[in-house]
């Protein structure tokens, strides 16, 4: 049985190489993965997922690996994890087993500082895998000292896997990266729980919140998003968010009636009477609660994407970018939306006002009422602009 234990924080395609690089030169007949609870040599890095949800993005990541199984044998002893006591727990569930542990470059390295670390070679034999290229000849002196010292030897695959690490996988998850080391499942998970402080790929948004619209709709998305991102830019406002926001706020438009009250059920969205009597009004209010569910939002972007067909009193900046955006975006043409535009980039409270006033006549022009909430924006603008 093949064993290979980490922190897998967060499991990406090279571990996954690894693990299939091992099974393809050993030819285990099980291969298990085991993540580590609270590993001895270092602190988990802030914003890192608990025990059961490293567990589930393993689960994701190394289904990819025929035969592979995940334990959660360490995430579920207390304290630190140290391999020995794994190995005695493995040796007692599985009594007529022969382990082979898997070990990469600098675990190989450090291997005599290991705690108990001469047991190990009496529960287990030892594969090494190296994670670099280059790394070859510093573990072939292991190899030898180890053989020389201890009469212990070990089996040296010399395929090097994915060159990939988590530390730097981390840092680049908050900037948008990242997407390109893990497997789908994987980054969908992470962005969804926003573990590691991570924000999605825009381009994998796009591609992800088109595929919820009817195409005809997908342009008009373009064009709020790019006028957002502009927005955003002349207001000092995080484009990042302004561009989330914009891609995702319409992802339900394109439901039903029904549909949309059935979602309202899911995630218990209050309606006023207004709301209930205009289905127009209802994708703003499940949207962003979607994309909150989906895609693990900010509260920012929620609350962009919650009040951008009515506005409301107490918008924030980014808000009301949002509003506008959708509104002014390039792909829109109607008699006085030139002044709105002009208006954007000169006082964002005069362009609400202006938007907001030219929304509601034509809404009273179709026979309709407007929602209050629209009236109470208004007058909280004009308060603020007196």
């Amino acid at each position: 049985m093949l064993i290979y234990g980490g922190s897998f924080n967060p499991p990406h395609l090279g571990h996954v190489d690894a693990l299939r690089c091992a099974v393809d030169a050993l030819r285990p007949d099980r291969a298990l993965v085991i993540p580590a609870g609270m590993p001895p040599h270092k602190e988990l890095a802030q914003g890192s997922p608990g025990p059961a949800d490293r567990l589930t993005l393993c689960r994701l990541a190394f289904s990819a690996v025929e035969g592979a199984e995940v334990s959660d044998l360490e995430l579920r002893r207390d304290g630190k994890s140290y391999t020995v006591e794994t190995l005695r727990a493995l040796q007692k569930e599985y009594p007529e087993a022969d382990f082979i542990f898997l070990v990469g470059t600098d675990m190989l390295l450090s291997l005599e500082k290991w705690y108990e670390f001469r047991e190990i070679f009496s529960l287990c034999d030892l594969a090494a895998l190296p994670r670099n290229e280059g790394d070859l000849p510093a573990m072939r002196q292991v190899e030898k000292h180890l053989l020389d010292t201890y009469g212990e030897k070990i089996s040296l695959i010399e395929k090097a896997p994915l060159p990939m690490n988590s530390t730097s996988l981390r840092s680049d998850l908050p900037l948008r990266g990242g997407r390109d080391r893990l497997s789908e499942g994987v980054y969908e998970e992470i962005i969804r729980r926003r573990y590691y402080f991570a924000k999605p790929d825009l381009a994998w948004l796009r591609e992800k919140a088109y595929a919820y619209l009817k195409p005809r709709r997908i342009p008009h998305v373009k064009g709020c998003e790019e006028t957002a991102v502009a927005l955003a830019r002349r207001w000092g406002e995080d484009e990042g968010e302004a561009a989330e926001a914009a891609i995702l706020h319409d992802i339900t438009k394109k439901l039903s009636y029904a549909e949309q009250l059935q979602l309202c059920g899911k995630y218990s969205i209050e309606l006023d009477e207004a709301e209930r009597a205009d289905e127009k009004l209802l994708h703003a209010r499940t949207g962003a609660c979607f994309a909150r569910d989906l895609f693990g939002v900010s509260d920012a972007v929620f609350s962009a994407i919650d009040c951008h067909t009515t506005g409301k009193p107490g918008m924030t900046t980014l808000d009301k970018i949002i509003y506008l955006a959708d509104y002014t975006e390039p792909n829109r043409s109607f008699p006085g939306l030139e002044r709105v535009r002009e208006l954007c980039t000169e006082d964002l409270d005069l362009a609400m006002i202006e938007a907001l006033q030219l929304s509601e006549k034509e809404i009273l022009s179709r026979g309709t009422s407007p929602h209050p909430r629209g009236a109470e924006t208004l007058k909280w603008l004009r308060t603020k602009e007196s």
